[in-house]
């Protein structure tokens, strides 16, 4: 089925209203009909199983069949912190990440980043970087639509990161894959994690020194260099596997 997303005021009196872009894309891209049916996502944690029953020329009135909680999020707040790469590659990364299951995605000015861009123009982007997160989030059936922040240098980053439970910093010259499995079983019970992934150039070492100021942990992702839009693809990987893991055993545990 179909995803669309709605706020809570779109819903009452057992119906759902579909509003906006939506109505068009359903309409004439789709061609759904009446009696067709569409999952409706809700900033409230809940997901509407919803039947098409009326079609306005501005909206779409759907009765609601079925509620329950969304069962696509892994649970864990994760954030994104990503050092600007250049050309058109934070696109491919805002699209694998909300592929992968991330929460907010944060971009940062860092010392080694050779993307400068005035505030007109990172409007610009911050626009076009959202919508493409719209579109992976449908794709991916997501019960949310993570946000892309407007663009942050490192030390307003730094400090956002400090209020979540652990923020993991992919580092070349970081500890052994060891202290890596540490903190990937450290992240299981976590609530909120961050990740701090550098430009192409890599991070400065006043960066790093910075990062573990706060308590962010360095580790290795193995002995090879990886790109920066590989890095954070493969921290998110991974970290995808352990949560959606944790979360199925917790779950076995609570049926028997």
């Amino acid at each position: 089925m179909y995803r669309f997303f709605i706020a809570e005021d779109q819903i009452r009196d057992g119906y759902a209203w579909i509003y906006g872009d939506d109505v068009n894309h359903i309409k004439n891209v789709l061609r759904m009909k009446v009696g067709e049916k569409v999952f409706l996502s809700c900033e409230n944690d809940l997901e509407y199983e919803c039947s098409l029953e009326d079609f306005a020329s501005d909206k779409i009135k759907a009765r609601i069949l079925d509620v329950h909680g969304m069962e696509t999020e892994l649970g864990t707040k994760i954030i994104l912190y990503q050092g600007l790469p250049k050309g058109d590659k934070m696109e491919f990364i805002i699209q694998k990440a909300v592929e992968l299951g991330v929460t907010r995605i944060v971009p940062i000015r860092m010392k080694r980043c050779v993307v400068k861009l005035d505030e007109k123009k990172a409007k610009k982007k911050t626009d076009r970087w959202n919508a493409i997160a719209l579109s992976a989030a449908k794709q991916a059936k997501r019960g949310i639509i993570p946000e892309v922040s407007m663009i942050k240098n490192y030390n307003e980053a730094l400090k956002e990161a400090q209020g979540l439970d652990l923020l993991l910093v992919p580092y070349e010259e970081a500890r052994g894959i060891a202290y890596s499995r540490e903190l990937l079983e450290k992240a299981k019970k976590q609530k909120s994690i961050g990740i701090m992934i550098g430009p192409e150039g890599g991070f400065e070492k006043e960066e790093i020194d910075a990062a573990r100021e706060i308590g962010g942990e360095t580790m290795t992702l193995g002995k090879r260099i990886l790109r920066t839009e590989t890095a954070g693809m493969t921290m998110l990987s991974i970290l995808m596997f352990t949560l959606e893991e944790e979360k199925m055993s917790d779950h076995l545990e609570e049926t028997i």
